[in-house]
């Protein structure tokens, strides 16, 4: 399959629970997010193309404006992850307002893996 982000993902260090909100149920745990959408890790398969009202458990109320973010998304793909118990959901936001962005931008450097590599002498080996 042919990559088509726009935007590198971003993993996050903490996994928030992701809801569907219209019926309520536990979707699944974030797994890594951008402005433009997000991927869930779920032990359930979901349909693509479907639209789906998210809401976002956000893991510190207390370091954002609000405890939760709510996203209209479509299911971009869903495969099966590397644990066979497991399914990787993508999600495609299909609106996000100037709020939301600035909330999702927080999150992100709030939560997010520091990929930087540090600075290690080099290896004897490799000389």
């Amino acid at each position: 399959m042919q990559e088509r982000r726009n935007l590198h993902r971003k993993n996050l260090a903490v996994y928030s629970r992701v809801f569907d909100r219209s019926s309520g149920r536990v979707l699944g745990y974030l797994s890594d997010l951008t402005e433009k959408g997000a991927m869930i890790i779920s032990d359930s398969p979901m349909l693509e193309d479907v639209n789906i009202n998210l809401r976002f458990d956000l893991p510190d109320p207390e370091l954002f404006s609000t405890d939760h973010l709510n996203m209209d998304a479509r299911v971009a793909w869903c495969s099966p992850d590397l644990d066979p118990a497991f399914y990787n959901v993508g999600f495609e936001f299909t609106s996000i307002s100037l709020s939301e962005r600035k909330l999702i931008d927080e999150v992100i450097a709030a939560y997010e893996f520091r990929r930087d590599t540090p600075d290690y002498p080099t290896s004897p080996s490799s000389l």
